[in-house]
Formats: C-alpha cells, sequence, structure tokens
C-alpha cells in the first residue's frame, strides 16, 4: 500500500524513496517538560536521569537548529505542554520561519481560550488523549476526578477548528470498551481516531470485528488500524521479515531535555539517546542507523509502529541511500 493511504501525513511514499541524513527534516517532535496534571496509569513518562523542564531560550536554540535543516513538521508534547510558559510565543516562531505543521500533544485539560490562542498563533494540529466514553472511566484512566468532561469538551471545541486527532491508548482493563470509546469519539467531529496498546499490554486488538464499518471506513488512520487487527497484525512489534534498520530516525528527531533519541516511545520506553543537543546531530543520527539493530534491540523489537515498520521496509526495498550505509 502507499504510505499517503495511512493517514499519517508526514508518512509519503515520496519521502520514503529520497530520505537521506541531509535532506530537510521531515518531522521533529520536542519534550517541552515532564510536568502533567493528569496520572495517567500507562505514561511511562521520561528517564529520571534525563528529566528536564526547558527554559524557553533552550527550545527556541534547538528549533532553530531544526529550522536551519528545513524542518517541516513540528510536535511539542510532555508531559502536559500547555502547563510550559511561552508555548505560544514558540508557536508563533515556528509559524513565522516557514514551519508548515505545528502540532501539539495534549491531555485537553487547559482552558478552552488556551487552545484557541494556540490555534491563532500556528497550532493546525492537535492530538488528544481519549481513553474512556464516560465520566467515571474517564476520570479513573486520568488518576484525577473530574477531568473527563473537560477533556470531552476540549474535543468538540476544537475539531471544527482545527485538524484534531484523538489517540486511545488500550489497557488490559479497558480493551472491553473499546468500541464504545471509537463510536464516541467519531460523534465529536474528529479528523482521525489512533489506537494502540499500551505498552504494559501490548496485545493485538482482538475487537475488530466489533467496529462498525461505516465508523472505521471514514478515518485513515483507524481503518489502517482496524485492518491490520484483520490480518492478526499488532500495532506494536518488529516480525523476523522486517527491515534491521530503523530509517525514518534519519530525517525525524525526539528532543528531551539535552538529549535526542531515535523516536519518542523509544525514549518512553526508558532507552538510551542518540546523543546530545547540537550541530552533529543528523551525522550522529546516520551512525547510529548505520550501526544499530532494531532485532537486536528489545525496545524496538516489542515497541515499534505498524507503520513506522512499514516506511522501513519500503524504505530498505525502494531508497538508493540504502547503498550508502
Amino acid at each position: 500500500m502507499k504510505l499517503e493511504d495511512i493517514g499519517f501525513y508526514t508518512l509519503s511514499d515520496s519521502r520514503c524513496v529520497s530520505a537521506t541524513d541531509t535532506t530537510n527534516l521531515m518531522r521533529c517532535e520536542l519534550i517541552l517538560t515532564d510536568a502533567c496534571n493528569f496520572s495517567c496509569k500507562y505514561c511511562r513518562g521520561q528517564r529520571k536521569d534525563l528529566k528536564k523542564n526547558l527554559s524557553y531560550d533552550e527550545a527556541l536554540d534547538i528549533v532553530n537548529l531544526w529550522i536551519s535543516e528545513g524542518l517541516t513538521n513540528v510536535r511539542f508534547s510532555g508531559g502536559e505542554p500547555t502547563l510550559w510558559p511561552k508555548l505560544e510565543n514558540l508557536v508563533r516562531h515556528c509559524k513565522e520561519n516557514g514551519v508548515t505543521r505545528i502540532a501539539i500533544s495534549s491531555n485537553g485539560s487547559a482552558k478552552l481560550d488556551v487552545y484557541d490562542r494556540l490555534i491563532e498563533a500556528g497550532v493546525n494540529d492537535f492530538s488528544i488523549s481519549l481513553d474512556a466514553c464516560c465520566a467515571s472511566f474517564g476520570d479513573l484512566m486520568a488518576g484525577k476526578a473530574g477531568v473527563w468532561e473537560n477533556v470531552v469538551n476540549c474535543i468538540r471545541h476544537i475539531s471544527p477548528k482545527v485538524y484534531t486527532t484523538v489517540g486511545i491508548v488500550v489497557t488490559e482493563e479497558t480493551v472491553s470498551t473499546l468500541k464504545d470509546v471509537i463510536v464516541f469519539a467519531a460523534d465529536l467531529g474528529v479528523a482521525d481516531i489512533r489506537i494502540i496498546s499500551a505498552a504494559q499490554f501490548n496485545q493485538i486488538l482482538n475487537v475488530a470485528e466489533t467496529i462498525p464499518s461505516d465508523v472505521y471506513e471514514k478515518y485513515p488512520i483507524l481503518k489502517y488500524r482496524i485492518n491490520n487487527i484483520f490480518n492478526n497484525v499488532n500495532v506494536r512489534g518488529i516480525q523476523p521479515e522486517d527491515s534491521k534498520k530503523c530509517w525514518i530516525a534519519l530525517d525525524d528527531m525526539v528532543v528531551a531535555g539535552d538529549y535526542h533519541f531515535p523516536c519518542v516511545i523509544y525514549m518512553r520506553e526508558q532507552g538510551n539517546p542518540i546523543g546530545k543537543v547540537g550541530p552533529n546531530m543528523r551525522q550522529e543520527r546516520r551512525e547510529w542507523v548505520k550501526i544499530h539493530d532494531t532485532h537486536s534491540d528489545p525496545i524496538c523489537k516489542k515497541n515499534c509502529l505498524d507503520c513506522i515498520i512499514l516506511y522501513n521496509d519500503k524504505f530498505e526495498k525502494e531508497n538508493p541511500f540504502v547503498k550508502n550505509i
């Protein structure tokens, strides 16, 4: 299948066949803070020895390094990024410097005018966590009473204004409610629905047959995941026939604190960084791709996402840069 059909706007066949360690940075994610006002049961957070709340100047320096490398898409996350001071200023700086897509991953707890100001500053993509379809279960998953209704109101408020997806993390306790959460999310007017098993659960979500086709057919990412489930493919996990290289790390980057990581999952699963933030990050990432075997790395092998696995498999078959590694 074409990568565009998956629904993730940063994944495309043209990127897959042309990306190298010197082409423009396609997607970068910056962890602004580890502070959060929720206590989600499945959240790994950051390694304690690498935790850091970035100052505005530190965040600006990192973003400017990326912009100098032709950054196309940026995502700000945490923790909860809306708790980080000067988020609007950082968003506005990205917009003024030509970043095409400015995304924020949020738990949906901020006041609605906060999201309105971020949209005005330049945010054109929100990802909001929605792990339940009722207040009692939603508050339980967030680890905080009285928050679910605020999250739902946030999704309803911003969905008509900007591209908004919901992320549904599935645990052993919530897998039986997945169909109901998906149907509920669809009624909120979202642009797409992303389902993923929690790292602690990490099982094939054998509930695809319960989800109405007229629901999942409307959402490319959800449809991709449901079709994978029908074919007995887990959201997470590398198979023996898959590429042993993480080619996407060449033009994709995650920074937390003073370090850059292969991806956000690798960071949250307590993996080691590739190196320190600085002007040599692209070269360091090329060397990491060259020597790293994803099949022998337990974090990669167990947790790599289906869409990234497909990208890396296609890259290895079709991108001439492979011969240079």
